[in-house]
């Protein structure tokens, strides 16, 4: 009895017998299933189509970043590189044709033109160079003091000593000591001597260029604040003199560890004495109330150091005897002083930071994050000046012009809700 094999097979059916040899064309066929009929071979699948396309998988070997899904500005910042130092361009020769600065960011158009602009590409390498300057270097060493750097560190010096000429007004207000405005109308009035000072003869007309850098370096009278922006204009004020001549390449360690050290420590007994409100703080989300450029040198002190790590500063014996010789320890011990309570809670971004595992990889972060926080925020930038020395080559809207007034306060609206969500932060590192 014949037995039929099971239903889901398909076997071939019985080979037929050998037909003789021919020249023909030979054609190719399909075998079928004795039971069904069915073909035992099928032709491959058709091609994706447009409406279907096929699924992306991530190769194998991809890097293993840990990126926030759907957050394109985000992997941007993280996957871009280092900012890098640049040589400062030569200024032209005479004839100068100083002029009085002017605010030129309305919109993100005009920040995009900025970034990509020659000044833009230029001051951002300026500060990168000032971070490589000091790097694996403490505040004491010793360095090259030009009479431009002693020139300028006497000018903050006497500013330290305009604070305690101006005592505060006994007020109840949290923030915003009305004698900040006494002693800024003083710093403001004595200005341009200040620049006359150190300035050479040909160069004397500078001033109505670079005096407006300087008085915006230290805050805002009216609000009586302070932020990452005065701190930007001070930066911008330093570049003009590198673009004037007077600061060279051989004055950058000087220029951190002796200039920006006594600008800091002027900063700080403002926000003390005057109690300065922080313009446009990050809250628990930011570096510092008010600074981030220390951090940055800071950062750039410590790489390569022996024995302390980023996750030194929970050591109170190493700021104790190290914060007078690194920005970032210092940096540290000042917000552990005017910061009550847990320092994960209060301070959570450097308390992540501190997880990192060498000082390279903080510097590098600090400064593609201070690009994107500082430098590529609307907020922060549209009080950014140009003039002749750091060059406007865009054309912006005159209609912008027009709806600047209104443009800065929903930006400063934008700005709140910006900072009211999860910043990129420790990602970038």
């Amino acid at each position: 009895m014949d037995s039929h094999p099971p239903s889901d097979e398909h076997p071939s059916s019985p080979k037929s017998p050998p037909n003789p040899p021919t020249t023909t064309t030979t054609t190719t066929t399909t075998t079928c299933c004795i039971n069904c009929g069915s073909p035992t071979s099928y032709s491959p699948p058709p091609s994706w189509s447009d409406s279907s396309p096929p699924p992306s998988y991530l190769p194998i070997r991809a890097p293993a970043l840990n990126l926030p899904p759907n957050h394109t500005p985000q992997q941007s910042i993280i996957l871009a590189p280092v900012p890098q130092p640049l040589q400062v361009p030569t200024l032209s020769p005479p004839p100068y044709h100083f002029q009085i600065p002017t605010k030129r960011i309305l919109s993100p158009s005009d920040l995009r033109h900025f970034h990509d602009s020659h000044s833009g590409k230029h001051f951002l390498g300026f500060i990168a160079a000032l971070s490589h300057s000091i790097r694996r270097r403490k505040i004491s060493d010793p360095c090259h003091l030009s009479p431009t750097i002693s020139s300028i560190v006497s000018i903050l010096q006497t500013l330290i000593l305009f604070v305690d000429d101006i005592p505060p007004l006994a007020q109840s207000s949290r923030y915003g000591n009305y004698s900040y405005r006494t002693w800024h109308s003083r710093m403001t009035e004595n200005a341009e001597s200040f620049m006359l000072g150190f300035l050479p003869q040909d160069l004397q007309s500078a001033t109505i260029e670079i005096v407006p850098y300087f008085t915006d370096s230290f805050g805002n009278s009216s609000r009586i604040d302070y932020g990452t922006g005065h701190e930007t204009n001070f930066a911008a004020w330093l570049y003009c003199l590198a673009l004037l001549g007077l600061i060279k390449e051989e004055d950058y360690q000087a220029v951190v560890a002796r200039v920006f050290v006594k600008y800091l420590e002027l900063m700080r007994k403002l926000q003390l004495v005057y109690c300065l409100e922080p313009a446009g703080s990050h809250g628990v989300w930011g570096l510092d109330d008010y600074h981030f450029l220390p951090f940055i040198f800071g950062s750039a002190q410590l790489i390569d150091h022996k024995y302390m790590k980023p996750k030194s500063i929970h050591n109170d014996d190493i700021l104790d005897n190290f914060s007078n010789e690194y920005l970032y320890l210092s940096c540290i011990a000042f917000v552990k002083k005017v910061k009550k309570g847990v320092f994960a809670e209060h301070s959570p971004m450097l308390d992540d930071i501190s997880g990192v595992p060498n000082w390279n990889k903080v510097n590098g972060g600090m400064l593609k994050m201070y690009k994107a926080e500082v430098l590529e925020k609307v907020p922060i930038m549209q009080h950014f000046l140009f003039g002749w020395l750091i060059k406007w080559t865009w054309k912006t809207d005159a209609k912008k012009h027009r709806c600047s007034k209104m443009g800065a306060v929903s930006t400063r609206r934008d700005m709140r809700l910006h900072l009211s969500n999860t910043p990129l932060g420790v990602s970038i590192f």
